[in-house]
């Protein structure tokens, strides 16, 4: 069969030959239908993620740990369950036959794949970021695939003001349309940044869902200290990504008066997934959500891997 194989570490995927699956007992081959590719994945590959090592050191091996696919009996499933030097980028897998979920009807597969970025969205205002109706929201990294989602997500759950960041103006001024009531453009310099948070902000933020950190998580945590003796607006900051990078420098002051709480994403989330995943599919199947893919078929890994042009959208590799 044909999958695609990472032969070097950092290298792109290629569309080759790779072993037949078989399943033991307690296995089940899947035939993959969508896998979607993220920025771990990427990462995973590239040997800078956290948890690269396994994959680094099996080598030949095929990315990404998950994907959308049919059992024998033609059921559509979430998969994953795979480990090193298997991966999803195949025609077929074999996984640990409890590691399949049925997927609702009315979800294409495409679709389905893409739904993580959803889910960690819905996690990190809700479970993470303790989110209530009528807070407001400023979503960093925005023009992305999961900061639009998550745009899409506080506006469903009823945020009464949403302001997100990013750095093209066209695609900053598509987020209006997605929910945003006010958006963001990083690439300024730093004084006009920390300002324009301080103007955006209102009565203050209350969640912020972080896909960036970096130079604007850092800016952000020097707009958030009050100017005056008085103590600042309570912030339930929400780490998600570092899309613009892996550290900041954290002054005492931004920490002492402002109010800023900071959490990891996987704060509460194994209580709440089940719930945040219903609540996905729902909105999905009533089109209140809109889940943005860029489908493109196995054979063509090498030129989907190095796009750069997707702009929001999320690539799903499909059978092909």
């Amino acid at each position: 069969m044909k999958a695609a194989v990472v032969s070097r570490a950092g290298g792109v995927p290629e569309y080759r030959d790779w072993p037949e699956p078989e399943a033991h007992d307690g296995e089940v081959v899947v035939t993959v239908e969508a896998v979607a590719v993220e920025n771990v994945d990427r990462a995973i590959v590239a040997g800078t993620h956290y948890t690269s090592a396994a994959f680094q050191s099996a080598l030949p091996a095929v990315p990404c740990f998950d994907g959308i696919g049919r059992l024998p009996d033609d059921t559509l499933v979430g998969f994953g369950g795979l480990q090193p030097p298997e991966g999803a980028l195949a025609e077929r897998v074999t996984i640990p036959a409890g590691y399949a979920a049925p997927i609702p009807e009315g979800i294409e597969p495409p679709v389905a794949a893409a739904l993580s970025s959803a889910i960690s969205g819905m996690l990190g205002l809700q479970a993470a970021g303790s989110f209530r109706q009528g807070e407001t929201v400023l979503v960093q990294g925005g023009t992305g695939v999961a900061g639009r989602l998550a745009i899409q997500i506080a506006r469903l759950l009823g945020a009464a003001r949403v302001v997100a960041t990013g750095r093209d103006d066209t695609a900053l001024n598509e987020l209006l349309d997605l929910g945003a009531d006010a958006t963001i453009n990083t690439a300024v310099d730093d004084k006009a940044l920390i300002e324009a948070y301080r103007e955006h902000a209102g009565n203050g933020y209350d969640v912020v869902v972080d896909y960036l950190w970096g130079r604007p998580t850092e800016l952000l945590t020097r707009a958030l200290i009050p100017t005056s003796f008085s103590l600042g607006t309570p912030t339930r900051l929400v780490q998600i990504g570092e899309a613009a990078g892996s550290g900041i420098r954290l002054s005492a002051d931004a920490l002492r008066t402002s109010g800023l709480e900071i959490y990891g994403a996987s704060r509460n989330a194994a209580v709440g997934m089940s719930t945040a995943y219903r609540q996905v599919v729902e909105w999905v199947r009533n089109g209140e959500l809109t889940v943005a893919v860029e489908t493109m078929p196995l054979r063509q890994i090498a030129e989907a891997w190095t796009r750069a042009d997707l702009r929001g959208r999320r690539l799903v590799i499909i059978p092909g």
